[in-house]
């Protein structure tokens, strides 16, 4: 989902965001935490173990759904703290403009690991659409379309671009839009129906355990190597680190892996546990992976965070 800024503005990015040397308590202003959700449910479950935690902590976070582009404008005009879906490389057009003009922050990664790219089922594979240059020969069967999910995504202006340029000669495919739980429905009556489909898919998902999928090879010049291989930046509003340090340690420590949101995001979607609940949940279940978040971190009273959050969870 999602090149990379140069390393002197990443790294400048990074010192402004994490400082140094221990965490201080933060004033009564940093209490609100707004963060936005571009609707996919990684970030999704991202936001919710985030929020989670900061409520256990004092602080009062807020979530809004925005899209990819109105998130950006929203860091720069602080109506936004944090974004935690950067996805990287294919994120950079959204993202450069902003941090070239030091409107943002960027810590992290928080995710490494990720793909995002074209995928289909594996019978569909099997048949022989393994590769991006395999897609015209499969026109007919896919009635020349790509699903994709919501309008102005970065991912589908990828699709949207190599239409235009006639790549991979699919310049007389449609991209049908919609949501991500609209094409995930799409995929299962697909599926279901052993239909041939071609569709963006992406991990961390559990679309990867829930359906039998594979990856396209081949798609380098679009979506990047190793099958769109990304990383998943923490997005700052400028200035947020330095006003609040605690929360911009908290959000420097905060990393995730793989299993950890393919797990909360299956309790969602396959589950139907509401985010926050998912998120609670999975914590109970795991406080292991996340004590090493609080290492330095306080309550917004300014009392030590882990014994907090393990008292507000209830776990030992």
């Amino acid at each position: 989902m999602r090149g990379l800024a140069t390393g002197a503005l990443l790294g400048a990015a990074l010192g402004v965001s994490c400082g140094a040397g221990t965490a201080r308590a933060d004033p009564a202003s940093c209490k609100v935490v707004r963060f936005a959700d571009v609707g996919w449910t990684d970030i999704t479950a991202t936001t919710a173990l985030a929020s989670r935690l900061l409520a256990g902590l004092g602080y009062a976070p807020k979530t809004q759904i925005l899209s990819v582009p109105v998130t950006y404008a929203s860091l720069k005009a602080k109506t936004i703290d944090v974004f935690l879906g950067n996805w990287m490389p294919t994120m950079a057009a959204d993202r450069n403009p902003y941090l070239e003009a030091q409107a943002i922050e960027v810590v992290g990664p928080n995710l490494t690991g990720a793909k995002y790219t074209f995928a289909v089922p594996d019978y569909l594979y099997d048949a022989g659409l393994k590769s991006f240059s395999d897609i015209a020969r499969f026109r007919r069967q896919l009635k020349a379309k790509i699903y994709g999910i919501e309008p102005g995504n970065d991912g589908n202006r990828t699709i949207l671009a190599i239409i235009k340029d006639n790549a991979y000669g699919l310049g007389d495919f449609d991209l049908v839009e919609s949501s991500e739980q609209g094409m995930l429905a799409q995929v299962d009556r697909a599926i279901r129906r052993k239909e041939p489909i071609l569709f963006l898919g992406w991990e961390p998902h559990p679309m990867n355990t829930r359906f039998p999928i594979r990856y396209l090879a081949g798609g380098d010049a679009t979506f990047g190597p190793n099958y769109g291989g990304a990383e998943i930046f923490t997005n700052l509003r400028a200035g947020y680190g330095a006003e609040c340090p605690n929360l911009g340690r908290f959000f420097k420590n905060l990393t995730f892996d793989l299993k950890t949101e393919n797990i909360v995001m299956g309790s969602i979607l396959s589950d139907g546990l509401e985010p926050g609940k998912a998120a609670e949940q999975w914590l109970k279940a795991n406080p292991e992976t996340w004590a090493p978040w609080l290492a330095g971190i306080e309550t917004l009273d300014g009392k030590p965070g882990l014994p907090a959050l393990r008292e507000t969870l209830g776990v030992k």
